[in-house]
């Protein structure tokens, strides 16, 4: 990392945090309540809204793991994530949006007390606890984590995993803690805008090395059939532009729909499953939704909520593209990577056998085995003696297979081969990418501490709390928060967690599906008493665990969607028979003006066609 690149990197460090406690000034003033601290005084403006959206939902998760997907057999397809957000978007904008504002909720499990009762309330409020905690909070730590001690590396700066999960936890807490959602918010506005500037200069400089590469080195996308990808590598020619090359290149990558025997996004999941955690991502999440609560009205909301929809249209055009791209260049690399990571794994694991209560075996490739015969030898008498100690011992062993390639160096192995040398470049690239880890972090650690400090605190521990008291409360959280999330995030790194999107998705299984059916049947039916969204809540998580054990063929969007049918079939029988004497009326609880905004109704449909239009493109 040259000089010019340590300034740029500096510079953009110090701006973000500078100016986000320079316009959150009112939350350590006498008078700055928790609304001020925790919803940035009501007062978010549509632009401000879209972007901050945009910035805490965009992190390492997204820039690393949906291009090294796009790098794999999925291809275009885990653009879905994506394009059926800025749909779900649309939805949440003038289905959700109004009522929540209506009734004044600082936090979306506040919602369920209007419409059920406070039981259903707590619920909520310890689930997502756990999730934001247990699950987001540490899996945002680990994914960027990952690549900024990879891209620091490979710019000559060995940092541990340890290192780099307390430098972005610090950086985050401070302004959080400090400034709470409007710091947040200012903050967002300029690595938001500089995470969408880094991506499109990424995907140009892809491009024009795609367009002057040797044909002889280029290698073709492994998408549907491996025979397609083998004869696009032979249609290439030097007269070809990048854009011809990348088309050409990957030809059987550039659909949206993949088989529904597909483990990660099989075409069955499009009708249900993958709108489960849309929704509830974008729709009933804290650390999502609290932008939105901030809007100082409806329509700015409505409008800032259309905004990032419209913004989440372009998203795949500079993450997919170029983790297509990193492939067709730097395969012979990602198989490198793939044997170094296997590798490094079994020594971990072969130090560890003696002492570690983890049976892991060892899975080589035949064509690795056969080049590296003394090597295989030696894995294969540890698979022996760790099967032996885990049948005396009554336990399972777990497997990890040698990948082919390691698709997720896509992103990292396209900034150090494209960005460095490029004065300034490089600096830029990896603070951008660092801004959107710690945006994402920062919304998080904002979200967990307002549900703790409203839902639980103030509601269990300590009724009658100041809203100074509340402040105080939640700045400790932060901390708190974040040193949790500090020291779990490395351990993710043990093969055994599956990886971290299995993680991240996994666990959210436990959750989602119950939320939304609890919240969409809330909507829907306005006499089915309290009771029945308490059973909707705590019904979900045993569905789908039982659907794990003993059904595990069945991929988690397609398990959610099941847990999501049946948690509605049997709210729907007992709000038969416990009905309420009056239907719930969401009274207004707010000074915000409640007019919608026409305009954003507008652009909302014209996103829905834009996405239906992209969906028949890339069918």
């Amino acid at each position: 990392m040259g000089i010019v690149d340590l300034v740029v990197f500096l510079v953009f460090i110090g701006t973000v945090v500078g100016v986000g406690l320079w316009k959150s000034k009112s939350a350590h003033s006498e008078e700055g309540g928790a609304a001020d601290y925790f919803l940035a005084g009501r007062g978010l403006k549509w632009w401000l809204i879209g972007i901050s959206l945009i910035a805490a939902n965009i992190s390492a998760e997204q820039f690393v793991g949906m291009s090294g997907q796009a790098a794999s057999y999925l291809g275009l397809a885990i653009a879905s994530y994506e394009w059926m957000a800025a749909v779900t978007l649309v939805l949440v904008a003038f289905a959700f949006l109004p009522y929540f504002l209506k009734t004044g909720i600082f936090t979306i499990p506040g919602f369920l007390e209007h419409r059920y009762n406070h039981l259903a309330r707590s619920i909520m409020a310890v689930f997502m606890m756990f999730i934001l905690v247990g699950v987001s909070l540490c899996g945002v730590i680990y994914a960027g984590a990952l690549p900024m001690r990879d891209l620091l590396m490979e710019a000559g700066i060995n940092v541990s995993l340890t290192i780099c999960c307390w430098i972005m936890g610090v950086l985050a807490a401070g302004y959080v803690a400090s400034g709470g959602l409007k710091a947040c918010a200012w903050a967002d506005l300029i690595q938001g805008t500089a995470l969408i500037v880094g991506g499109v200069l990424i995907t140009v400089l892809a491009f024009q090395a795609l367009g002057v590469a040797d044909i002889s080195t280029l290698t073709a996308g492994v998408g549907a059939t491996a025979a397609a990808a083998k004869d696009s590598a032979v249609a290439v020619t030097d007269s070809m532009g990048g854009m011809q090359r990348f088309i050409t290149l990957n030809s059987d990558k550039l659909h949206m729909f993949l088989p529904k025997a597909d483990p990660i996004i099989p075409w069955t999941a499009l009708c249900l499953g993958l709108w489960i955690p849309n929704i509830y991502y974008w729709g009933l999440n804290q650390y999502i939704t609290q932008r939105t609560l901030g809007s100082s009205s409806l329509a700015e909301g409505q409008k800032g909520i259309v905004f990032a929809a419209a913004l989440k249209l372009i998203i795949p055009f500079i993450i997919v593209f170029p983790g297509l791209i990193a492939f067709n260049l730097y395969r012979p690399e990602m198989v490198q990577k793939a044997e170094l990571d296997f590798l490094n794994t079994f020594e971990k694991s072969a130090a560890a056998v003696e002492t570690s209560g983890n049976y892991l075996t060892f899975t080589a490739l035949d064509s690795w085995k056969a080049a590296n015969p003394l090597k295989a030898a030696e894995i294969d008498a540890y698979n022996k003696l760790v099967t032996e100690k885990a049948s005396a011992s009554g336990s399972k062993t777990a497997v990890k297979v040698q990948s082919e390639y390691k698709s997720d160096s896509a992103l990292g192995l396209l900034i150090a081969r494209l960005c460095m040398g490029r004065k300034g470049l490089f600096g830029f690239i990896v603070a951008a990418l660092l801004g959107a880890i710690v945006s994402s972090l920062a919304a998080v650690l904002n979200a967990a501490s307002t549900i703790f400090s409203i839902d639980i605190y103030n509601s269990y521990i300590n009724k009658a709390a100041s809203q100074k008291q509340l402040v105080g409360v939640g700045r400790v959280c932060v901390g708190v928060f974040v040193v949790v999330g500090c020291v779990v995030a490395p351990l993710l790194d043990d093969p055994k967690f599956g990886g971290i999107f299995t993680y991240i998705q996994e666990f959210q299984g436990y959750v989602s599906p119950g939320v939304l059916a609890v919240f969409v049947f809330g909507l829907l039916n306005r006499t089915a008493a309290g009771v029945t969204g308490v059973i909707g809540l705590l019904l979900n998580p045993v569905l789908y665990f039982l659907l794990k054990t003993f059904c595990p063929q069945i991929d988690f969007l397609n398990r959610m969607a099941i847990c999501l049918v049946i948690v509605l079939a049997v709210m729907f029988v007992v709000g038969l028979f416990s009905r309420l004497p009056q239907p719930v009326v969401f009274k207004s609880n707010t000074h915000l003006d409640m007019q919608p905004s026409r305009g954003a109704k507008i652009c909302g449909i014209a996103v829905v066609i834009v996405t239906a239009i992209l969906y028949i493109i890339f069918r």
